[in-house]
């Protein structure tokens, strides 16, 4: 694609993005971001779905030809807790709160491919419809359930589904996507450790936590490096120690917080059972009290062969086949893995950095921002995704 700049919705798209971007909103509370979102798709005479339980998620039909298929398009829309430190005239209006991982270009791109297929005349030529989805609270990986037990993915009933997300790892006018698993299963666990608190120049008359605490961090350790296959993948991490107070106190109490990401169903249920096992080997060895508990998150995003390599000849159509390529799995999570254990999917990184610019910083930095000139390439590839599709 040439000169996206001359693109007929980039002054759009861009001033779309900029406004999301200046009034950012934390997970279920994107109220003004789906007032917008409205507001646009009521304009290109869209039909909204009621979501029952989800105020701030939108779904709206977009009606083609009787008949044929529906194509699922998804955007998150929820912002991060984290201040910007970017000085540019669209920066965040909303202190603490930033759109740091690219979901006000996700929103943008999907009212773009809306615009287009309506103002281009495509939506009157295309056998079947178009579904919208806009989905709140990404971040917390909870908005995704709420809309599929809200009915999302029926009435109608969505035949296959599309996201993308802008990532910086890639340059302005490349683009990536998956063979099978995109994200990987993200879970996490708690484990509070109780003993007995004492002054801490007579240990032997309490019962250290932390030293209960600081074994469980070293053997889980093992997990990965000991029971795993070598060629399986998985991460286990503590990114929360709590304990005492003061440096001659030992504490009544530790707690402990983690994440456990993985590709494989069958990894997953490894480490589970390993992690209760060490938790539970704190008792008898340490004397401590144990309370530990394993939190299911959401599973991992697994693309559709065909939808994928749908998405990925769109993308070469668009761009030519030097700038598209399939990308290696990512721990990061992402909850449209909920969508696509439903529905056939896929899941686009659609690259936005310019090193000349100093864009290249990654999502949920205080620093992230996008080549905005990325915009009309996403449209463009789900708009050919739409014709290659439903034409």
């Amino acid at each position: 694609m040439q000169n996206p700049e001359k693109h007929p919705l980039y002054p759009w798209l861009v001033e779309t993005r900029r406004d999301f971007h200046r009034h950012p909103e934390l997970g279920m509370k994107e109220f003004r971001t789906a007032g917008k979102i409205r507001e646009i798709l009521t304009g290109l005479g869209a039909a909204f779905q009621e979501l029952p339980g989800v105020e701030t998620g939108v779904a709206a039909v977009l009606e083609g030809q009787p008949g044929g298929k529906t194509l699922g398009l998804r955007a998150d829309i929820d912002a991060l807790p984290m201040a910007e430190l970017n000085e540019v005239p669209y920066k965040s209006t909303v202190e603490g709160v930033m759109h740091s991982c690219g979901h006000d270009c996700h929103a943008a791109v999907m009212l773009g491919v809306a615009k287009r297929v309506v103002e281009s005349g495509l939506l009157k030529t295309i056998r079947g419809r178009l579904k919208f989805i806009f989905q709140p609270a990404e971040e917390t990986v909870t908005g995704a359930r709420l809309m599929v037990d809200a009915g999302v993915l029926e009435r109608p009933k969505v035949d296959r589904i599309l996201a993308l997300h802008m990532n910086t790892d890639l340059s302005m006018g490349q683009v990536g996507l998956y063979r099978g698993v995109s994200q990987a299963h993200t879970d996490s666990f708690r484990l509070a450790i109780q003993g007995k608190g004492v002054h801490g120049a007579r240990p032997n008359d309490g019962i250290d936590p932390i030293v209960a605490g600081a074994h469980f961090v070293s053997a889980l350790q093992s997990i990965v490096g000991r029971n795993l296959d070598p060629r399986d993948a998985g991460v286990v991490t503590v990114g929360h120690f709590q304990a005492g107070t003061a440096p001659n106190i030992i504490p009544d109490q530790a707690l402990l917080r983690g994440t456990v990401r993985t590709f494989k169903t069958e990894v997953r249920a490894l480490i589970m059972r390993r992690l209760e096992e060490l938790a539970g080997s704190l008792r008898p060895a340490f004397g401590v009290g144990v309370e530990y508990q394993f939190i299911p998150g959401v599973p991992s995003t697994v693309n559709d062969e065909a939808v994928a390599a749908d998405l990925f000849q769109a993308a070469v159509a668009v761009l030519g086949p030097e700038a598209v390529t399939y990308l290696e799995p990512k721990m990061g999570g992402e909850d449209f893995g909920l969508f696509t254990q439903l529905v056939p999917g896929a899941f686009m990184r659609l690259g936005c950095a310019d090193a000349s610019r100093g864009i290249v910083y990654q999502g949920h930095s205080p620093h992230f921002d996008v080549d905005e000139r990325a915009l009309p390439i996403g449209v463009e590839i789900m708009v050919e995704a739409v014709r290659r599709y439903l034409a």
